[in-house]
């Protein structure tokens, strides 16, 4: 007697792929419901209990035809007989992207790329939609990558340098191409810069751990006695680069004496920590600390120094995560749920030093979150400067005199960076420190600044394009 089959079985039918249907799931979650790949990823991992092959792969392919979906997207315009990428729907058009990711990027073999992405088709969303899939896909391995470059760049009328075949090809909305070029020219940075910068940001990154309550080497060997590998911080030497293994493997960040923190980050939270003041130097504020990562770092300063942090954050669930990224240091950091534009006028003068690491597009970051740079327009920027304006304005109000305020955020944007700081200094009596010589001392490689504020860069420090600007209240006893 057969064993009773599934009811949705199909004779014939080949299983798709794990590692590749765990990857479609994630692009889904991602799309569909506005996931973030770095939460949903290693979820998925984990149901399928995959090895660290699988995991591997899993993780390349998904990160991958994210950060390069743009570039596929134009290349399989050009295989869909006229029919553009968003006429498909969308458990097709991951399929695709997917699919032309294998053949292009990771060389996969066309009988294997193409047969595997069809059989997931097949599987997931129907026979018909396999057909389509099927075709496309081998009209996409007729040509190599560096052809596609060309048919590419002639669409943009041949000229390699055009926002146009920059953002085709770099896979970056066109807003941010010229984004990316507005800061680097503000920064002393040539134009050609930008493809430097543009390859960065589709270099996937090592993860980078700060030590907080832990020497570097007792790190190090935490990290190899789990059976993973490390390198040194390349920016700050308080970093160490996991190049194998999770973090969430390693003791140290489960003890809470280390955590998985940006090196940009990292300098940004040394920088003002060290910053010289005169006077007392007690009472520390980060005013957007969700969720938590430069929080813990300042008050690994402040428990050497008996000073205490107001760690204040307006999401509660932000707020979760930095109870859980401060509880080594607990004892020192109060935790604030409210609206930041609020405590200048509820604490004046109160603070030696605030840290606002403001809200903003994120576009610093996309090396590591691929999908935000789908997600955001220029115009959320303009929204976001009035926030942060505003922010500023209350930060500084809650600064005392002769104490010292860091302003940054997670983006090269002038209209989150400069700008805000420059229309600030003109409303306010605020001075500008020069942030390049106080980075430098905090740093392995010496840090240059424009007009007194710092741009990082990817492809230059090895960290996310974070903005900083360091400013001091002066006295009022001359007034």
């Amino acid at each position: 007697m057969s064993k009773e089959r599934p009811a949705n079985w199909v004779p014939g039918r080949s299983a798709s792929d794990k590692a590749r249907l765990a990857v479609f799931n994630v692009l889904m979650a991602v799309e569909a419901d506005g996931a973030y790949a770095n939460i949903v990823l290693p979820k998925q991992l984990r149901a399928w209990h995959f090895g660290r092959r699988d995991s591997a792969y899993a993780t390349n392919l998904a990160y991958g035809t994210l950060r390069m979906q743009g570039r596929w997207d134009a290349i399989l315009e050009h295989c869909m007989g006229g029919r553009r990428i968003e006429e498909t729907d969308l458990p097709v058009r991951i399929l695709l992207r997917m699919g032309a990711h294998q053949l292009l990027e990771f060389g996969t073999a066309p009988h294997a790329a193409v047969n595997e992405t069809v059989t997931l088709a097949r599987n997931e969303v129907g026979t018909g939609a396999s057909k389509f899939v099927n075709a496309v896909l081998h009209r996409v391995s007729e040509r190599s990558l560096k052809e596609w470059q060309e048919v590419i760049r002639a669409d943009a009328g041949g000229k390699a340098n055009s926002v146009a075949f920059l953002s085709r090809w770099f896979s970056h909305p066109a807003w941010i191409i010229r984004a990316l070029s507005q800061a680097l020219m503000a920064s002393g940075r040539p134009h050609k810069d930008i493809l430097s910068v543009l390859k960065s940001d589709n270099t996937p990154a090592h993860v980078a751990l700060v030590a907080r309550d832990i020497s570097l080497g007792d790190l190090e060997s935490d990290i190899e006695r789990g059976s993973m590998t490390s390198a040194p911080g390349v920016l700050v030497d308080s970093a160490v680069l996991l190049t194998s293994g999770a973090p969430h493997r390693v003791f140290a960040i489960k003890d809470g004496l280390a955590g998985v923190q940006d090196e940009g980050s990292q300098l940004i939270a040394r920088t003002l920590a060290n910053a010289p003041i005169e006077g007392r130097d007690s009472l520390w504020l980060d005013m957007c600390a969700g969720p938590g990562g430069k929080t813990a770092t300042l008050a690994s300063y402040a428990a050497k120094r008996g000073a205490r942090i107001h760690a204040n954050e307006l999401h509660e669930h932000r707020l979760d995560l930095v109870a859980d990224s401060v509880r080594r240091f607990e004892n020192i950091v109060d935790l604030r749920l409210g609206d930041g534009a609020e405590i200048g006028s509820q604490e004046p003068g109160a603070y030696d030093r605030v840290l606002i690491d403001a809200p903003c597009t994120g576009i610093g970051a996309l090396r590591r979150r691929p999908e935000a740079r789908w997600r955001k327009e220029a115009g959320d920027a303009l929204d976001l400067s009035v926030l942060q304006g505003d922010l500023l304005d209350s930060g500084y109000a809650a600064l005392r005199e002769g104490g010292v305020l860091c302003y940054s955020t997670c983006s090269p944007y002038l209209v989150e960076t400069r700008a805000v700081v420059e229309a600030f200094l003109e409303r306010t009596d605020a001075q500008l420190i020069d942030a390049g010589p106080l980075a430098s001392q905090q740093a392995k490689v010496a840090i240059d600044s424009t007009d007194k504020m710092v741009q990082l860069w990817p492809d230059l420090h090895h960290s996310d394009a974070m903005f900083f600007a360091m400013i001091t209240k002066p006295s009022q006893e001359k007034a």
